[in-house]
């Protein structure tokens, strides 16, 4: 037996070293496609040269989210793998590939049927499209939208589909694209309380969410482990809560600067204060608010969740929340209401005293009693909200234009469920990023569909799109944007592009291409489809 124990482990060492030496095949980047895939895009093989010397925006609307993005994109267009703007004199090369072109873009014109709106919101209007040298724009182009949405989205395909034909020489394919998404939600969750995330890479995620045309940032920022949020109610929350009130938290100032930073990019922030549950560090500057934990007839020294039996509760809600309210301007807040442990309300007599009076039975609706009254203060305070799905679970009751948010296993079941009683449903259960494993974990984010359920049309319909998660156990500023991007962007194909587009092979170059073209955009991302290089990875 030990003879035969002692081959199988040579053997199978010999297979797991030999795996090693199997060759992989370059993955070699497309050339000027875009990411996610537009809804219908034709081009020629005619070329017009775009010269960052005289190439411009024209613009009328005069919109500050569209004059901001044209400098922008000026930039990220021409932009090197130095971010340098330099001119250099051609070489023959690149003189013959000038000759060779239909000659210079001079411009792109950007028309924008509506009014300037400032902040994005739910079901804004996204679609755009872009003629380059059509019959009514010959040897020009021209970018058309309804609202500033449409144009920014536009402005994101057309600065992906300027290609270099050689070093410094830029070009744009005679094409048509007629593009809109395919979900209204696209979005993409930070968690910043188990680890901190500086400000500066909370921005460059939501560049690399720009560059994939996502629109929601979902932001965890409280949890169990810390209270990063800096109240100015209750500034003891962050003081007593964060990991260190001088250096990890987040004022208010600084979540000024984020929202803005969204704002022009088109994305917006949905903030998450997650209860009853995963509540312990409001416990730190806030004990009072938490249920006492006993043991027998005595307190153990533990707390568990908010105390739903304690009136001081909803009076310290309603005051956080209203400055939560005014903090960010979404209309819609994330309120959690997942994973409660009953365990802690078992072992407090108050609380079994408070059921036993007002005939609560069972634990779940002692829950549902919290929720609802948590429901009450965020609506009196004109805001709609999200919901982790235990909430509709548990049968609370939700306003119609809530948005259950489901991410446990059995999410067919779970869709059909919330959709069928008629509420908006977003999906995240097949998208959690921060599950890694060796080799192309993207194939699978990229093969579930929010629509794979079983429900009428009206049901799907009600299915508004899906977010990729990035829970931040195992990450923080050092590898937050490389582990979240560019897996991430085949969640953001999967919520744009045409149901059609599911072809992996097809997509894998255009992948590449996307995760070098963030590299040069200085998002330092990882890679994903195997062997390859990017022209700008020497410089991470």
């Amino acid at each position: 037996m030990y003879n035969m124990l002692r081959v199988a482990v040579l053997l199978f060492s010999f297979s797991t070293c030999f795996a090693r030496f199997i060759v992989h095949p370059e993955v070699v980047p497309s050339v000027g496609r875009a990411w996610p895939q537009p809804q219908q895009y034709v081009s020629e093989s005619t070329y017009f040269t775009v010269d960052r010397t005289k190439f411009y925006f024209s613009d009328s609307s005069k919109c500050d989210i569209i004059v901001d993005a044209m400098t922008r994109y000026m930039n990220i267009i021409f932009q090197g793998c130095q971010n340098s703007s330099s001119t250099f004199p051609l070489n023959e090369q690149q003189k013959l590939a000038i000759k060779n072109s239909s000659g210079d873009l001079p411009y792109l014109t950007i028309k924008i049927a509506g009014s300037c709106e400032k902040y994005p919101y739910e079901n804004m209007d996204e679609q755009y499209m872009i003629e380059i040298n059509t019959r009514d724009y010959l040897g020009a182009g021209i970018l058309y939208s309804t609202t500033v949405w449409g144009a920014l989205r536009g402005l994101e395909t057309f600065s992906q589909l300027v290609y270099e034909i050689q070093p410094g020489v830029h070009a744009i394919n005679t094409s048509l694209t007629l593009d809109f998404p395919r979900f209204s939600y696209r979005g993409v969750l930070l968690d910043t309380s188990r680890h901190f995330v500086p400000v500066p890479h909370l921005l460059a995620n939501l560049d690399a969410m720009a560059s994939v045309k996502m629109n929601v940032f979902h932001w965890h920022i409280v949890d169990d482990q810390s209270f990063p949020y800096v109240s100015k109610t209750f500034p003891e929350l962050s003081e007593k809560g964060s990991f260190n009130p001088k250096t990890h938290t987040y004022s208010q100032k600084e979540i000024a600067q984020i929202i803005e930073y969204a704002r022009l990019r088109g994305i917006r922030v949905v903030a998450e204060f997650d209860s009853p549950g995963h509540t312990m560090s409001w416990g730190n500057g806030r004990p009072d608010i938490l249920t006492k934990c006993y043991t027998g007839s005595q307190w153990n020294g533990n707390y568990g969740p908010l105390d739903p039996s304690n009136h001081d509760v909803y009076v310290f809600l309603k005051s956080l929340f209203s400055e939560i309210g005014t903090v960010f301007p979404e209309n819609y807040v994330h309120l959690g209401g997942d994973e409660v442990s009953f365990k802690c309300w078992q072992s407090n007599p108050g609380i079994r005293s408070f059921m036993k009076a007002h005939n609560i039975s069972t634990y779940a609706k002692l829950e549902e009693y919290y929720m609802q009254n948590l429901l009450d203060i965020v609506k009196a305070l004109n805001k709609s909200y999200v919901v982790w799905q235990e909430v509709f679970d548990n049968g609370v009751k939700i306003k119609k234009d809530t948005v259950v948010h489901v991410w446990k296993d059995g999410y067919k079941s779970e869709l059909a469920n919330v959709t069928g009683a008629g509420y908006n449903a977003i999906l995240s259960s097949c998208w959690y990023l921060n599950y890694i494993s060796y080799g192309n974990d993207w194939h699978a984010y990229y093969q579930c569909d929010p629509h794979d359920f079983k429900g009428s049309g009206d049901q799907k319909n009600l299915v508004i799109g899906g977010e990729a998660c990035m829970w931040g156990e195992y990450v923080d500023g050092s590898n937050v944007i490389s582990r979240t991007w560019p897996r991430a962007a085949a969640v953001a194909e999967r919520l744009w592009s045409n149901i059609s587009v599911t072809d992996i092979n097809a997509a894998i170059p255009r992948l590449e291409e996307q995760r070098c073209r963030m590299l040069r955009r200085g998002i330092k991302v990882e890679p994903v489809s195997g062997p390859g290089y990017c022209e700008c990875d020497y410089l991470l």
